[in-house]
């Protein structure tokens, strides 16, 4: 099942929004200590057993708390999938080109796992590069969620890729999987070619 969340596409620098909002996360409380805040309120603890669900996870305690797995180029026209497994050695991504047609549409599709204790203020930012220049950065809001045995899936708004002949050509990509206490769950480099056509 797909969990879709609000998309917040940031143009201003991150460091200055959140001073501009004056934002502080609360401190982070264990599981334990969530379960027992509130337990007479009816509505909270139906809310709480909705994000944690009814079961315990029982997970690896020296595996971190979050795991992104992989992310996929979600492109019907596509000839086959476009995925790149995160669970690995993630510099391997460097060497490797995924490719999308100019012009297509896609969604970004992100799977992660969330371990032992709730995560609050999940997001994926990407910074584009070409010819070593930064040419854009987008900031999805991933959302808060508990932990679980099933992966999480989360899915962007459509987007579709630049055309024109300018527009063609590869882009260095450096991605980034972070939440509201900056904890950085994970960081990897990839490329993406823009082709006038598929198998160019």
């Amino acid at each position: 099942m797909t969990e879709e969340k609000a998309v917040t596409p940031e143009i201003e620098d991150e460091d200055e929004l959140d001073g501009k909002l004056n934002y502080k996360p609360p401190p982070p409380k264990s599981l334990d200590e969530i379960k027992e805040l509130d337990k007479d309120d009816e509505s909270l603890a139906k809310y709480k057993k909705s994000l944690l669900g009814d079961a315990p996870v029982v997970a690896d305690p020296n595996a971190p708390n979050v795991i992104v797995t992989r992310l996929t180029l979600v492109c019907d026209a596509a000839p086959g999938p476009i995925t790149m497994d995160l669970s690995g050695d993630v510099a391997n991504l460097k060497k490797e080109t995924f490719v999308l047609k100019e012009a297509c549409e896609y969604k970004v599709k992100i799977h992660f796992k969330v371990c032992r204790e709730i995560v609050s203020g999940l997001k994926y930012v990407q910074h584009t590069y070409r010819t070593g220049v930064k040419v854009a950065k987008a900031t999805f809001m991933v959302g808060s969620y508990g932990p679980r045995a099933e992966e999480y899936e989360f899915l962007t708004p459509t987007e579709e890729a630049p055309k024109g002949m300018l527009a063609r050509g590869t882009y260095h990509n450096k991605s980034n999987f972070t939440d509201d206490d900056n904890h950085n769950h994970l960081t990897w480099d990839w490329n993406l070619s823009i082709r006038k056509e598929w198998n160019e």
